[in-house]
């Protein structure tokens, strides 16, 4: 079986450096993800890689090794076409390097990709397939287009090339922030991880890599747990860039190897960590990119870690999110501070009413979003009616605010947490 060596890391390095097509990303400090786990934590923002990911360093390693191969003669016939499968980062980057090296890209991508994934990428010269309601059909669909030699597929992670390629961030870390004690790295297919596992681990053997999931899609834990790869069909979670359903044996081996620990995150925590870099470090990143900032918003998971006084380096490894889903994650923010509620007041149904209790709210300063009449409830009175309010407010104390007004003028009203 084929693995990937920290020669095969500087290699890529030594690829990717002259070309303007990859940057060199920052790091900076976040003062609140520190107070939260009593670390010294730096964001490495690879979401600010052109294509808004990592991925392209490793397709552009694989790429630029096919068609150098096939210029001298060492690695087969000429290269006019590559093929892909991708939940929408991978995409991008295949096309991208595809564009720079000259040669056509088609890649293949679940119907249930953002939109904003599958326009980027179109957006950088490729053709797009949709196929399939989840990543592996994708993947199935795609291995079927490669129908001549001239065509190379570029796996998003099986691949010994592009994994080398996502290795060169673990050296970019490394050479940024020496003295870093864990690197917090999403898995997916196991790429990223095992290519970042490959470089830190050389250059920095004290150096911790941690390996995180979210709860729909641990195929890595329970991979390890089992002794061997266990995939799932429809992985379920709102970081679909590591929605993969599985490892390969090429980056199961290199994780085994090289990988000091994994842990499991909630999407709800993804959701919060969304936010929270949103709101405090002002950066943008998807679920995936999010997914290594969550460890740190996880109690059990920074207990588990030990990770008070170290320096934790997570990697923002995607900014490509959904509008859809951005909303998603803001309104179950919203919800879960009480910042999004549902008033019902019960009320005589006579004209005029709405409007006095509308006024009422919007006296508080509350914002109303939607308002129903529920006139035909089996527990409603004849003549009575309950008015449901959608009510955005500052929190709990405003909410206390808000009732005690509407109560005073002679309503009765409760309140529950809106369905996010």
């Amino acid at each position: 079986m084929s693995s990937v060596t920290i020669a095969d890391v500087e290699a890529a390095a030594d690829r990717l450096e002259p070309a303007a097509i990859v940057q060199r990303t920052p790091v900076e400090r976040s003062r609140s993800l520190s107070e939260r786990c009593g670390a010294d934590v730096r964001l490495k923002m690879e979401h600010l890689q052109r294509t808004g990911s990592f991925k392209t360093r490793g397709a552009y390693n694989a790429i630029s090794r096919a068609v150098e191969g096939a210029a001298d003669g060492t690695d087969g016939p000429d290269i006019d076409r590559v093929v892909a499968a991708s939940a929408g980062n991978h995409a991008q980057g295949v096309a991208l390097a595809a564009s720079g090296a000259g040669i056509d890209a088609t890649i293949v991508m679940p119907e249930s990709a953002p939109a904003a994934k599958i326009e980027a990428t179109r957006g950088y010269g490729a053709e797009v397939v949709l196929r399939g309601s989840a990543f592996p059909e994708a993947m199935a669909h795609a291995q079927t287009l490669v129908d001549d030699p001239g065509t190379r597929f570029v796996h998003a992670f099986d691949d010994p090339d592009v994994v080398a390629g996502q290795g060169t961030l673990g050296l970019e870390v490394i050479d940024q922030v020496p003295d870093v004690d864990t690197v917090l790295v999403p898995v997916g297919g196991g790429g990223l991880a095992g290519g970042v596992a490959t470089a830190v681990k050389a250059r920095s053997p004290e150096t911790r890599v941690v390996g995180v999931q979210t709860e729909g899609a641990s195929t890595l834990s329970e991979s390890l747990a089992a002794g061997e790869l266990v995939t799932r069909e429809e992985p379920d979670t709102i970081a679909d860039g590591i929605a993969t359903g599985g490892l390969s044996e090429l980056t199961f081996g290199l994780l085994n190897e090289h990988l000091d620990d994994v842990v499991v995150v909630s999407d709800d925590d993804v959701a919060a960590a969304i936010l929270l870099l949103l709101e405090r470090a002002k950066q943008m990143v998807e679920g995936a990119g999010a997914t290594a900032a969550a460890a740190l918003l996880d109690d059990d998971a920074v207990d588990e870690l030990d990770l008070a006084g170290e320096t934790v380096v997570p990697l923002l490894c995607g900014g490509n999110i959904d509008v859809t889903t951005l909303k998603e994650v803001v309104t179950h923010a919203l919800v879960e501070r009480g910042q999004l509620i549902e008033l019902s007041v019960r009320i005589d149904d006579t004209p005029g009413t709405m409007g006095e209790i509308s006024t009422l709210i919007g006296a508080e300063r509350a914002n109303i979003r939607t308002v129903r009449h529920e006139r035909s409830r089996p527990d409603l009175p004849v003549g009575d009616a309950d008015l449901v309010f959608e009510v955005e407010t500052n929190g709990p104390a405003h909410v206390d605010r808000v009732l005690k007004a509407v109560r005073e003028a002679g309503y009765e009203v409760a309140w529950t947490t809106r369905e996010a």
